[in-house]
């Protein structure tokens, strides 16, 4: 079984990034059943919709919340600004970005203290498939020394929940979790549509072969939001000895992995919270703003650009809405930091 997964892995990266690669695509497809014919695969395919650099085009998904976590709806291009190393940019293409979600939930799964980050970990992500639509696409992805695929993509979200609940006892004490991430992000470069991962980990890298460093620069040349749901929360606050300098910065590690790709990140200390949660993820994955604009051609000099994007009412002032307790406030945008330019080539 494991050298079956081992394949699978490596038979992805064969594929050359010029085909639309369906989301089952994540892995190399099992040969059970009979092989669905061309046709047949191009329906499942998803729309592309991300942040990516294609004909000179960039994209920037984004979505806007109140001071509490609100989403808020039906906003116009003309809310908008945008800016590129802190140069005003156009906006070009500006549509709701409603098409279907393919997400890879990143799962944990070592045998650090008996297993029992594991536990929290499955505990903590069992019911996350059950708050994705029927278009939706899941893969389950477990890591301790290395990564592995429990399910590949599928709209069978049972599947999901089921590959949880079979996991055993994990096989080894590491938690390379920056390996997992890179290893992952890298696997979903020729997956076509809105794609996401949600980790559900300590936080805490053990024997990666990436440092922090490269993680964080892998992430920000990704066109993948990501999401963390940190789940040694409850015990960390509980015991005093979980809580130290080193659990703190796998925090701050997890919230950084979320920041640059305009995603969130949430440490709950009860199960109870995590239906809120899982409801949020999608919410911010469904209601995502695609905006587009076209750099300048002194902007393809190979660099890692900044992008900040703004919310402004019919006036041109920042957008404020009405908090709790009645006090206009702020909108929040959640979008990615910034972007990988293209490299302008000699003769261009």
């Amino acid at each position: 079984m494991r050298k079956n997964s081992v394949l699978r892995w490596i038979l992805l990266s064969c594929i050359t990034a010029s085909l639309a690669v369906p989301p089952q695509a994540f892995a190399a497809p099992q040969q059970q059943g009979p092989v669905k014919p061309p046709q047949a695969q191009q329906q499942q395919q998803q729309p592309q919709f991300s942040l990516t650099v294609q004909s000179q085009v960039v994209q920037v998904n984004a979505v806007v919340t109140d001071q509490d976590g609100n989403i808020i709806t039906g906003l116009k291009k003309e809310n908008f600004r945008l800016t590129d190393n802190g140069q005003p940019q156009q906006i070009a293409n500006f549509e709701p970005n409603d098409a279907p979600i393919t997400i890879v939930l990143l799962l944990e799964f070592d045998a650090r203290f008996y297993g029992i980050w594991s536990y929290y970990s499955q505990e903590l992500s069992y019911g996350f498939a059950q708050h994705l639509g029927p278009e939706d696409w899941v893969a389950l992805v477990t890591f301790d020394l290395k990564p592995k695929i429990v399910v590949d993509f599928t709209k069978n979200k049972d599947e999901i929940r089921a590959g949880i609940a079979t996991l055993g006892f994990p096989g080894f004490s590491e938690s390379n979790l920056y390996d997992a991430l890179i290893d992952t992000l890298d696997r979903l470069k020729d997956v076509q549509g809105k794609k996401s991962v949600l980790v559900v980990a300590t936080g805490i890298d053990t024997f990666s072969k990436h440092t922090l460093s490269q993680t964080y620069d892998a992430l920000k040349k990704t066109n993948v939001t990501v999401f963390c749901i940190g789940s040694a929360e409850q015990l960390a606050v509980t015991d005093p000895n979980e809580g130290g300098i080193g659990y703190i910065q796998a925090k701050n590690a997890m919230d950084y992995f979320a920041r640059y790709t305009g995603g969130y990140t949430w440490f709950p200390r009860f199960q109870g919270e995590m239906p809120d949660i899982f409801s949020t993820v999608v919410d911010y994955l469904r209601n995502q703003y695609a905006l587009g604009f076209t750099p300048p051609d002194s902007a393809r000099d190979g660099k890692y650009h900044k992008v900040k994007v703004e919310v402004v009412d019919d006036k041109g002032n920042p957008l404020m809405v009405e908090g709790k307790k009645g006090k206009m406030k702020k909108v929040v945008v959640y979008a990615r930091e910034g972007y990988q330019a293209p490299k302008a080539e000699v003769g261009d």
